[in-house]
């Protein structure tokens, strides 16, 4: 005969809260389908004097957090900025300062977050009584910094809820070796801050451009020498290969000029693009007469 054991359960998960179960926002009536258009958070970078500062100046009212000091003389005149912020708080409070009070920007842009990673540092250090970032043990100063970049987006997240601001992330660019799980590792392109943040804020990111000037390598049939030859102009590469990080939500081609009217024109036509091929799709769908099918 079988013999039925009742499931036997402390008294810490007897007394665990349970998950409700009256219906609340998830439920199928509030399922939906389509492009669902939200402010645009771009992140941006590339060698020093490429163009990242005039590329976010292009977009439709900026005003800039500038830790960075060196403003471009031609934009300084036309752009709003903030006060140069001293620490990781003034950052937060300026971006708090834009989702409370009255105004009538609509894209903030932090240049460069290489400049406020220091800041961000800075605070971890003295929240955590530490001289510097590598004083906490491997690694432990980044993943306490990490928290920090947490609370960073999520600031960013109720200003774009709160306003609808587009978001601009700038930031430079370093070479650095890539550690290569399938073969050797190699030199690439990275943003110039730590890999833990670089990470979240990729991931936040719906386009991550990488910006550089336009260069070949040309090849001396005499000296066998390579030579590098610019053609001058500024691009911005949006799809990732194994020199950069790149990519994007937006159906962009793989290269476009580094100008805000450009990238937001390939935006346009790259979400026009993708409703005209889901409606292809049910085009074509609804000729098979067969739902299961």
């Amino acid at each position: 005969m079988a013999i039925t054991i009742p499931e036997i359960q402390s008294p810490q998960r007897r007394n665990r809260p349970q998950a409700p179960t009256t219906p609340g926002r998830m439920t199928l009536a509030s399922v939906t389908r389509g492009v669902a258009e939200r402010p645009k958070r771009i992140l941006i970078y590339g060698p020093e004097k490429v163009g990242k500062t005039s590329f976010a100046a292009g977009s439709l009212r900026p005003i800039f957090i500038c830790a960075e000091d060196g403003f471009p003389r031609e934009l300084a005149a036309k752009t709003e900025r903030f006060p140069e912020p001293q620490s990781w708080g003034d950052v937060l409070s300026a971006i708090a300062s834009l989702t409370v009070d009255a105004h009538d920007f609509k894209t903030l842009v932090i240049d460069t977050l290489d400049w406020i990673e220091p800041l961000n540092h800075a605070w971890v250090c003295e929240r955590g009584n530490k001289d510097d970032i590598e004083s906490f043990g491997f690694g432990k100063g980044y993943v306490a910094a990490l928290d920090d970049w947490r609370v960073f987006v999520a600031a960013l997240e109720r200003l774009r809820k709160a306003k609808g601001m587009d978001v601009i992330l700038n930031a430079h660019s370093q070479i650095k070796t890539w550690k290569n799980p399938e073969g050797p590792d190699y030199e690439r392109f990275s943003l110039k801050i730590h890999e833990k943040a670089a990470g979240l804020l990729k991931e936040w990111c719906d386009a991550v451009l990488f910006a550089r000037y336009e260069e070949f390598v040309n090849k001396d049939e005499q000296t066998k020498r390579n030579r590098g030859v610019s053609s001058g102009a500024r691009i911005v590469h949006t799809t990732r290969t194994a020199a950069y990080d790149a990519g994007n939500r937006y159906n962009l081609p793989p290269v476009l000029p580094l100008s805000w009217p450009d990238f937001l024109a390939a935006v346009e036509r790259g979400g026009q693009e993708v409703a005209t091929l889901r409606t292809a799709i049910d085009e074509k769908l609804a000729l098979i007469g067969d739902e299961a099918l």
